[in-house]
Parts: structure tokens; sequence; C-alpha cells
């Protein structure tokens, strides 16, 4: 990675009660700002909005400015299926959302922050409220979101990118070294940047990477569409996590 020359920095935001720290954040870091979901609502000067085809209307912008965009199924499930299609990747909007900034966005960095699926009990679980926690629902592709948090940055990493977390947290789903506001937003960000680039390239295991990649090809579960529910029939939950189990052993 070049520290030398302006990072191209992608923001992807989510719904998490600590989403709301990005309100006041400067844009300035930021190549990109991308928000799923409900999380347009967190700051009016956000580049693209990736949500299903099941966000209800209502909660959808009522108007965009000629600088942002939204990005639906037709734009990311082609994204996802450039990085082995959605079964593999987890039908959930954070990891939907980082491959298409991957495949579209070529960034250096992603940053998330409100994308760490923990979900404490007696406590709203998204910035607006109470809603529901998609990523723990009983899904197939969803057995181990820290195994898909894992194939996400190994697939980043053939790209030259880096995933870091914002959060401020103590645990996240997403198995990204944690930097914090003030070291972001500080006069160091270079430094940072290459400490948590250090820590990914000693800690992911290349030819581990390439052993699950061949198994995934050879189990073949592309859904080219997207629809992977309507061929659940057709699908192994032991052969998945016993692939889930191969990601997880990727992170020494």
């Amino acid at each position: 990675m070049n520290l030398g020359s302006s990072l191209n920095i992608v923001l992807v935001m989510g719904s998490s009660p600590d989403a709301l720290r990005a309100k006041t954040w400067s844009n300035g870091r930021f190549s990109n700002i991308v928000a799923m979901n409900n999380a347009w609502n967190i700051r009016d000067d956000w580049d693209y909005l990736v949500y299903p085809e099941d966000f209800p209307p209502e909660r959808r912008p009522q108007s965009v400015n000629s600088s942002q965009a939204i990005i639906e199924y037709n734009e990311y499930v082609p994204a996802q299926n450039e990085f082995g299609g959605v079964i593999y990747i987890g039908g959930t909007m954070a990891f939907t959302t980082a491959y298409w900034a991957l495949h579209v966005l070529k960034p250096d960095i992603i940053a998330f922050v409100g994308c760490d699926m923990i979900y404490p009990p007696n406590s709203n679980t998204h910035f607006y409220g109470q809603g529901t926690a998609d990523p723990l629902r009983d899904d197939i592709t969803l057995q181990s979101l820290e195994a898909k948090s894992i194939r996400l940055q190994a697939h980043a990493l053939e790209q030259n990118c880096y995933c870091i977390n914002l959060t401020s947290l103590e645990q996240s789903r997403l198995v990204y070294p944690f930097v914090s506001e003030a070291e972001f937003f500080g006069d160091n960000l270079a430094a940072v940047i290459t400490q948590a680039a250090h820590q990914i390239d000693n800690s992911y295991d290349h030819e581990k990477i390439r052993a699950v990649k061949t198994q995934e090809k050879a189990l073949n579960y592309l859904v080219e569409s997207g629809d992977y529910w309507r061929y659940l029939d057709q699908l192994d939950a032991a052969k998945l996590q016993q692939i889930d189990r191969q990601w997880l052993s990727v992170l020494s």
C-alpha cells in the first residue's frame, strides 16, 4: 500500500446505535460514504445507499441529490457473483454492501461503523430503536458471521485493500483491527493504517485461503440471481459449515 499518496477510504455505515457517532465526523477522511438500509438518516452527505428489494418504501429517502446514488439488487448481486455469490458471502447487508464497495469503488481501506452485529439484551438494537437483527436470523448462509468477515478481508487483500473497524464497542462480529475515532481522525493516520495492515498481513494464511476457495469452487453453490432461498433443498448446511470452519482457520 502506498501511503505516500491519498488513500481511497470508503466508510460503510450500518444502523447500530454506535453508528450515530458518525453523524459529526468530517467527511474529509473518506473518498465515499456508503450507507445501508436506514443508515442514510444518520447524515445527509452519503454518496451511496444500498438496500434490498424488501426494504420498505416508506423508509427510503424521498429524494436524492445529483451526487448520490441508490444501489439495489440489480447492481449488488452481480458484484456478489464476482466474489463467489451470496451463499458464500453471507446473506446480510453488511457483507453485501462491503463486497459491492470492494468491487465498484476499489478502496484501499474499508472502514466500518455500526456494523458489529452485536445485540445486547434489554437495549436498542438500532439507532432508531428496536429493529430486526437480520444477521442473527436462522439462515444457511449466516452460520458463522466471523467466518464471513474473514472471507471478506481475504478477498479484499487480493485488491490490496484492508478492513478496519471504527466501532467504540469492545466486541464485534467483524474480526478486523479496531481503530479509535481519535486515531482515525488524528495526525498520524498513515502510521495507524500501516499498523493495521501489518497486523492483517501477518495474520492471514494465504495457502489456506487458496485451499478454501478451491473447495468453494468445487461445491459450486453459485445462484446468479441471488435468490438462494429458492434453492435451499439443493444446499447442504454441513458442507457450508465446513467451509466456514476453513475460513476461520485462515486467521491465526
